[in-house]
């Protein structure tokens, strides 16, 4: 690329996507899941540029598969996903992780500590550990940049792939960064056939094992304690008694909490004789770097998100070398064993370590804070004014009044329906589950009504099976499938049914009704979501089959409707000389633009949030809502 990209404020992901491009990736895939979404989204900016090749797969391991293909032929492929992704990934990645690669492959496995928008906690280390392959935990989105580039290296060094585990605070963070030229994607070699080295037989992976084992006892152990990812430093003239080791974002929490601590002290040196340890290779454990930190500090506190990994890591060494370091760190209850860390939470925890009392000036922050800044009140989440999926859900609860019924959903913006007054979630696992789940729920219970709620994009990631294996065990569910043509939740991305790709092509759409045609599944009813008359009929006469049926909600996400084509609709208003009060608007349907003014005892549309999506008017039992164009 000739343009020089200047010196800018580059979002985390972007800094992993830039740093996959000035590597030469060749290609890039992944399944969108926040944290890591935008990852894909700018490196298909420079597709052109760079001549790299960017898809969204169907799923992680669509994915992992995919590159494996790539990266087989010598060519560099970068694959992207959130923590819960990996587990969807996990075939292929253990498999890799003893057949080797030949072209550098790099998977990103964004973690979320919270979490903020995850069904699970689960820590990228842990993975890294259990299927051999090395890890990077980048503190920052410039290291981040950096890391991705070393990664590549080590992978075609070590034939491994590698895997990168920056947290929602490092994918989300902006840093100022000067960025090179980007390249034109590196050319490929070819693949070489070789049956010994290519198809995965139980000899090869067991000699594999072997050297995988060597490699990670001893080899990278050694090439990490000499990686500038891992490095000790240490303020002043350090007493060798008290040392803070840290990775990740929890690093630059630990440097920004001393600086704080002096400030407020009057930099009176009570941080000066710590030693530090930072930790940007968390597997295999740098043992060379830990042991000449753990000899430099008596007493260490290890600060770190999610699980205690490297705090047990320096206890092996410790334990392993008989050394007589206490180590306090989440095994101890001096670090949160939940959730997000926070530069105040590091603060605290250091001053505890460090038998440092608040000062008066942090006391009197604190203080005036408090004061000033009045408690937020909690706000659920909800779902969005002109959402079909509320049409839906309130569908398939008018039309089962009375019966006896589980609801089960899934992973997306639809898994909002437990909320009341909606209430039409009772179950949400991961995704795909609750195809499967509902089918479980017939066997145990079969005068249940079992319906299952899946999004377009979760049907294609991974609800297939699921529908296969009720029609072939024969078991009579009700698919719900609430299709608003994009992949909401994780910010409007594409997928097979859109008919757009990553590479800005406009394809076939896969079509859903068709696949489930193709699979069995009758009868099968598509409907307007926002017809709530034709859609509680279509319920009802799915249910009552004996067989698996199905009823497609299609509605557009009202967030990029009129993207999609869909005109803007007039906006509902509220007749007061009809209205009764009688809030069922309201309490049926929990819709934020609806709101009740208590003087007049009337129910009230606030117009900048109405979308005209008319569910209101067809609930309301003396017809008072009425579009401004008139109609109802």
């Amino acid at each position: 690329m000739e343009k020089i990209l200047s010196a800018q404020m580059i979002m985390g992901n972007q800094a992993i996507a830039l740093g996959a491009l000035c590597a030469g990736v060749n290609l890039a895939a992944g399944y969108p899941g926040t944290p890591s979404s935008e990852i894909i989204e700018f490196i298909a900016k420079y597709r052109k540029e760079t001549g790299a090749y960017v898809e969204w797969s169907v799923n992680e391991k669509a994915a992992v598969e995919v590159a494996a293909g790539t990266s087989y032929a010598g060519g560099r492929t970068l694959v992207t996903m959130k923590q819960v992704g990996l587990n969807v990934a996990s075939d292929p990645v253990m498999c890799l992780s003893y057949v080797g690669v030949k072209g550098g492959m790099v998977i990103v496995s964004a973690d979320d500590p919270g979490p903020i928008s995850s069904q699970t906690e689960q820590d990228t280390r842990h993975f890294a550990s259990y299927s051999k392959l090395p890890c990077f935990d980048p503190s920052s989105p410039k290291e981040a940049f950096e890391m991705v580039q070393a990664a590549f290296e080590y992978s075609e060094k070590y034939h491994t792939p590698v895997l990168l585990r920056p947290t929602t605070r490092v994918d989300h963070a902006y840093q100022s960064m000067e960025i090179p030229p980007l390249p034109k994607a590196r050319a490929i070699a070819g693949f070489e056939k070789d049956s010994k080295r290519w198809v995965i037989f139980p000899r090869a992976s067991f000699l594999n094992h072997q050297k995988i084992f060597e490699r990670n006892l001893t080899t990278l152990p050694e090439d990490f304690s000499k990686s500038g990812y891992n490095y000790i430093e240490e303020n002043g003239k350090t007493d060798g008694k008290k040392g803070i080791a840290a990775s990740g974002i929890s690093w630059e929490y630990a440097k920004e909490a001393l600086a704080l601590i002096e400030d407020e002290h009057d930099n009176n040196g009570c941080t000066k004789n710590l030693t530090l340890m930072k930790i940007g290779t968390p597997y295999p454990f740098p043992e060379a770097t830990a042991l000449d930190f753990l000899s430099k500090a008596k007493d260490v506190l290890v600060i770190e998100e999610l699980d205690p990994i490297l705090e047990d890591s320096l206890i092996y060494v410790a334990g392993k070398n008989h050394l007589e370091n206490s180590i306090l760190g989440k095994n101890t209850g001096h670090i949160a064993r939940a959730g997000e860390n926070t530069v105040a939470s590091v603060k605290n925890a250091i001053e505890k370590f460090l038998g440092i009392s608040a000062s008066e000036k942090d006391e009197k922050t604190k203080t005036d804070s408090a004061k000033e800044i009045p408690e937020l009140p909690v706000r659920p989440p909800v779902l969005c004014a002109g959402c079909p999926h509320r049409a839906s859900f309130y569908a398939v609860k008018q039309a089962m009044k009375k019966e006896k019924t589980v609801y089960c959903g899934d992973i997306g913006c639809y898994t909002l329906g437990n909320a009341a007054p909606l209430d039409m979630c009772d179950t949400c696992l991961c995704m795909g589950a609750d195809i499967t789940m509902a089918q479980g729920f017939f066997h145990a219970e079969p005068d249940r009504k079992c319906f299952s709620f899946i999004g377009d994009s979760t049907f294609f990631a991974s609800g297939i099976t699921g529908v296969v294996n009720a029609v072939y065990n024969q078991t009579p569910i009700t698919l719900c499938i609430l299709d608003n043509s994009t992949t909401a939740m994780t910010g409007h991305q594409p997928h097979p049914g859109t008919g757009l790709t990553m590479m800005g092509d406009v394809v076939e759409k896969v079509s859903i009704e068709k696949i489930l045609e193709a699979v069995g599944v009758s009868p099968i009813f598509t409907v307007d979501a926002f017809n709530l008359k034709e859609t509680v009929e279509a319920v009802k006469k799915a249910s009552e089959s004996k067989s698996v049926s199905a009823v497609i909600f299609k509605g557009p996400c009202i967030a990029i409707a009129q993207k999609l084509g869909f005109k803007a609709q007039a906006k509902m208003n509220v007749d007061e000389a009809k209205c009764v009060g009688c809030k069922k608007c309201i309490s049926e349907l929990g819709c934020p633009a609806i709101t009740f003014n208590a003087s007049e005892k009337k129910a009230l549309i606030e117009k900048s949030l109405c979308t005209g999506c008319t569910l209101c008017s067809q609930v309301c039992p003396v017809n008072a809502i009425v579009s401004e164009g008139g109609g109802k």
